[in-house]
């Protein structure tokens, strides 16, 4: 099992710059690769994206040339040949980047979730199983230095076995923290996202819970979710609670688009005690009556580009950990057995 530790810095010294196409610009996150592009830590061979509002916006914003741009992802492809496409589009539509990707050879890594549905989660990992490509999934919670602790500490015994697991997930709202029309476009639609909440933030928690686990799906699934504020989000949940049952643990996650503030917290309950991520830097420890805070240590991978490389260069294997295929199909049928249990009312058995 993989454990991202160990390293100072975000970046490797001496590793390759990954050429990487990107396919849509419908995603907020992909503020994130461009960011990364301007201080030079990835190139990026060319943008697909066919909306001309959205192009105009990304070129005046990030200054770039019209030559980067291309009307779909095969001919990005067919000009370009990039080290792997990034895909920053609707969840539904990551299959297609598949399909595109995987008979050319080319690494695919998409945002979270992998997919909305377990039919197209098992046919993304026939495709790369076919291929042989890598598929991957980028979650902002997998480079947070105390979740990567989190792990390291629960696997040194540090609390004893896990018994409970509580991760808190959300914020205000999409809308309500002015995400982007053309996310937001896509984000609220129960067919593109799969859901509202309980898909853009149930992701999260059940993506740490498997890792804890071992890459373990859980026994049973049981959903509930509110709509809160169907004026703002008429078609999809903006509230749910999920709960993951395992044979000797249960797992507990909290999304919501309701929260009085932006939150990703992880706590974990062991036997003999108690480990808390607050955020990405902070770390709490509980023993019986004692409260510490735990002194953090940078994990070996920062963000998404330095460890893309390395999996592609052969450096590291992603076994069964956060961004790993493996991991994410579990994901995928968490959340499909969650929004059936939500809409049936009732606790769906895992096979």
């Amino acid at each position: 099992m993989l454990i991202l530790t160990l390293c100072t810095s975000g970046s490797l010294l001496g590793q390759k710059i990954l050429r990487v196409g990107v396919a849509g610009l419908t995603h907020d996150h992909v503020h994130n690769i461009m960011h990364q592009f301007k201080r030079g830590e990835v190139i990026i061979a060319g943008i697909a994206e066919s909306d001309p509002q959205l192009i105009a916006r990304y070129k005046k914003s990030y200054q770039l040339p019209d030559s980067l741009f291309y009307n779909d992802l095969p001919a990005l492809i067919a000009h370009t040949h990039p080290d792997a496409v990034l895909a920053y589009n609707a969840i539904s539509e990551h299959l297609g980047v598949v399909e595109i990707c995987a008979p050319k050879g080319i690494p695919v890594m998409v945002e979270k979730p992998l997919a909305t549905t377990v039919k197209d989660a098992d046919r993304i990992a026939a495709l790369a199983a076919q291929y042989h490509i890598r598929v991957l999934v980028n979650y902002e919670t997998t480079w947070y230095d105390t979740n990567q602790q989190i792990f390291e500490m629960v696997n040194q015994n540090a609390i004893g076995a896990p018994r409970k697991m509580i991760v808190h997930d959300g914020h205000e709202g999409p809308k309500e923290i002015g995400c982007s029309p053309d996310f937001l476009n896509w984000l609220t639609d129960p067919v593109k996202n799969g859901g509202g909440a309980i898909r853009d933030f149930g992701c999260y928690g059940a993506n740490l819970m498997t890792w804890l686990m071992h890459g373990k799906a859980p026994i049973a699934v049981t959903a509930v979710v509110h709509h809160i504020k169907p004026s703002v989000y008429p078609k999809v949940d903006d509230d749910a609670t999920i709960l993951l049952e395992y044979p000797d643990a249960t797992g507990i996650i909290e999304a919501s688009w309701n929260w009085p503030f932006s939150i990703k917290d992880w706590e974990v309950f062991g036997t003999t005690g108690y480990l808390h991520a607050l955020n990405n830097k902070q770390l709490v420890k509980r023993v019986k009556n004692t409260y510490d805070s735990v002194t953090v240590h940078p994990a070996l991978y920062r963000d998404n580009i330095p460890y893309l490389a390395d999996v592609l260069a052969g450096k590291t294997d992603p076994g069964n950990d956060l961004s790993s295929l493996p991991n994410n199909l579990i994901v995928v049928r968490i959340l499909e057995a969650a929004s059936q249990s939500a809409k049936e009312g009732r606790r769906i058995q895992l096979h």
